[in-house]
């Protein structure tokens, strides 16, 4: 199931943040979406899910359009991670991972044995089963960072989508995370998420979008995209891609 963004426009604060951007997502593939602080990503994403209105344009999942999907039928098909998971509830790690099964099975329903297998699987990819009766209140940055993933992936979607997956996390889960999300996308899900690391985002994505004051500046292959030219222009550096390496010299 694919995602698509047609012509989408964002007002926030009186300003556009997203300005007419046109953006897909295909089943087996890993998009990138990069881009200066304060450049629309987060704002962008959060559109995708409908946490945020548009003032024009289209989001479509399938031949869908997800403004016209029941809340409950979007969940399924479309999970998202936040970058600043907030857990108020004392909860355990495995009591939050189950919300992500709530789209399937309603809040007041019982597990079913899908349920705690899916859960089961979400706990084990992210690395976190020993952690799975500890409040998620007592874990570090990181550690709810990865629950938030878990839940995610919990609702076994046809689409995922990540703001910042790997922000708070050491350099082993980062690639723990990134190499998990590459697995995924060659099983068949559709895989968008933001980076800020270049390099982490040339050696795991298909392709990158790159954002730039809300505009949609680039999109391709990383080789196609990182030229030396947008490196110097839109991110202020001095660099290049070499296979699947982006090599930064420095600042322009």
């Amino acid at each position: 199931m694919s995602l698509r963004a047609d012509g989408l426009r964002v007002r926030l604060g009186g300003r556009f943040v997203v300005d007419g951007v046109d953006l897909a997502v295909t089943p087996g593939e890993v998009l990138g979406l990069v881009g200066p602080n304060g450049s629309g990503k987060t704002t962008l994403l959060r559109t995708l899910y409908r946490a945020v209105t548009p003032a024009s344009g289209k989001v479509y999942i399938g031949q869908s359009s997800v403004d016209e999907l029941p809340r409950r039928e979007l969940a399924r098909r479309l999970a998202a991670s936040t970058q600043e998971p907030e857990h108020a509830a004392s909860l355990t790690v495995t009591e939050v991972v189950e919300q992500g099964r709530v789209c399937h099975r309603g809040w007041l329903e019982a597990m079913r044995a899908e349920d705690s297998e899916a859960v089961e699987s979400a706990i084990r990819a992210a690395g976190l089963a020993e952690l799975r009766d500890r409040d998620v209140r007592t874990l570090s940055g990181g550690e709810r960072q990865r629950v938030s993933i878990a839940r995610a992936l919990a609702v076994r979607p046809e689409v995922l989508v990540l703001d910042e997956p790997t922000n708070h996390l050491d350099l082993r889960h980062q690639l723990g995370v990134l190499g998990l999300l590459r697995e995924l996308a060659d099983e068949g899900l559709a895989v968008l998420l933001t980076l800020h690391d270049l390099r982490l985002a040339v050696s795991y994505c298909d392709r990158i979008a790159v954002l730039d004051e809300g505009n949609l500046v680039a999109s391709g292959t990383p080789a196609e995209v990182l030229d030396e030219r947008l490196l110097a222009d839109v991110f202020g550096v001095r660099g290049c891609v070499r296979g699947s390496t982006l090599d930064i010299e420095g600042p322009v």
